[in-house]
């Protein structure tokens, strides 16, 4: 079934790229991330050529929840461990990627609407507390709210006031009008700065992979930096307005937003090619909480998830001083989106930009998840199984809520019969 957002929005259609052209900024990937780079490039009077390998927002725009907002969870609380520059350089890049939206929604008609955001905890008050501590020690409002439009008890939220949410991919149908984009063009090698196509190329002085999880292996070390994490949501009818948007702060707890008149119940939540609730849990938890709602639409998500809870946006390593990425923006890719295609605009016209090393990929990889990392893809490449992933041999898993072959290393997908879904793998299976 496709999401909300597809069914409900007419995306404008491309041609496929079957000639050898130039561009002075190529962008490999037409989901959020690509199309705002590509026209916040074009506010700046830089042309650039965006190459999407299948239709614009068919992957992780697509299946958002579509909350625009700076309050990601209990991550202020955590980031200040760090040091207060980098919680407030993290609020701030947010606060600002917020406001970029809330000016270009003006002009563009994409249900567009101002939210107060909620962080709810069901057992520690205490988190929420050290949270609301965080925001205030970084100069960032938020307030302590008891009383939820929630259908349990909470122990409270962080409440966070003009917030936003819309409907993506009426956004994407306006701007994709006047950007210069090729569909059904997927980049099959990249020799220097030029990228092959099967019936095409594309040469460039510089060159954006915005392909969600970077696709190139030889620089950064990616396969290492990211996993990807899948997470599931129905849309309801006939269940109650709750009027904000909430998220539980564990991991593995719900998510509601209204869109018109349904709800949107988000959950399930599973690193890729694991096990997880899927839409078993959120089709239990909907029947508790909203036994008269029927379900009018299904979806899941999948997102790039970094290894210090911060995307990696700049160069593509410490090497590639015309090569660029936008990855790793955890649960968060609207505003993380919005944030990379501003910074890398910035970049890309020479522009200082004071956040631009707070955010460098090529920052420190010194966290524990890296061995996490490590360890789920050396058991991956030792797992005895017929299917590999093409992008590094793992051993795939089958994913019986979607039907689909998964990988537990870096979250390649393949439906039953082979065509990849999901990237880094750039192909089908053999």
């Amino acid at each position: 079934m496709s999401s909300l957002w597809h069914e409900t929005a007419v995306l404008p259609s491309f041609p496929s790229l079957n000639e050898n052209i130039k561009a002075d900024v190529l962008i490999i990937g037409g989901g959020m991330a690509g199309m705002l780079t590509s026209f916040l490039l074009k506010e700046k009077g830089i042309s650039s050529v965006v190459l999407e390998s299948g239709k614009i927002c068919s992957g992780t725009t697509g299946n958002t929840t579509a909350k625009i907002t700076f309050q990601h969870g209990l991550i202020y609380s955590e980031l200040i461990k760090k040091g207060a520059e980098t919680a407030k350089a993290y609020y701030e890049t947010n606060r600002l990627a917020l406001e970029k939206y809330r000016e270009l929604s003006k002009n563009i008609k994409c249900d567009f609407e101002i939210k107060d955001n909620y962080i709810y905890s069901t057992d520690s008050r205490q988190k929420i507390e050290d949270e609301l501590n965080a925001l205030h020690i970084i100069g960032a409002e938020g307030s302590f709210s008891e009383r939820l439009s929630l259908p349990f008890s909470t122990v409270g939220a962080v409440k966070t006031e003009n917030q936003a949410q819309f409907h993506p991919l009426l956004f994407i149908s306006e701007i994709a009008k006047i950007l210069n984009v090729y569909e059904n063009s997927r980049v099959i090698e990249m020799k220097g700065n030029t990228a092959v196509t099967e019936k095409g190329s594309v040469k460039a002085e510089n060159v954006i992979v915005a392909t969600h999880f970077p696709f190139i292996n030889k620089h950064g070390l990616y396969s290492l930096k990211l996993y990807q994490h899948r997470s599931y949501v129905i849309a309801l009818d006939n269940a109650e307005e709750i009027g904000g948007m909430y998220l539980d702060e564990k991991e593995k707890g719900l998510s509601f937003r209204n869109y018109r008149n349904l709800l949107l119940l988000g959950g399930g939540d599973h690193r890729t090619g694991k096990k997880g609730g899927s839409y078993t849990e959120l089709r239990r938890k909907a029947n508790l909480f909203y036994p008269k709602a029927q379900e009018k639409f299904r979806w899941a998500a999948q997102d790039c998830m970094s290894l210090d809870s911060m995307p990696y946006i700049g160069s593509y390593s410490k090497s590639t001083h015309k090569l660029f990425t936008l990855t790793g923006f955890n649960k968060w890719g609207m505003t993380g989106a919005m944030w990379g295609a501003m910074l890398l605009s910035d970049l890309i016209t020479g522009k200082k930009n004071p956040y631009a090393e707070i955010f460098s990929p090529s920052r420190s990889m010194l966290t524990p998840q890296i061995f996490v990392n490590g360890a789920e893809s050396l058991l991956g490449y030792l797992y005895p199984t017929a299917k590999r992933c093409p992008h590094l041999g793992c051993a795939l898993r089958y994913n019986k809520a979607e039907h689909s072959w998964d990988c537990p290393c870096h979250g390649s997908r393949f439906t039953e019969n082979g065509r990849v879904l999901d990237g880094p793998a750039n192909g089908n299976l053999k």
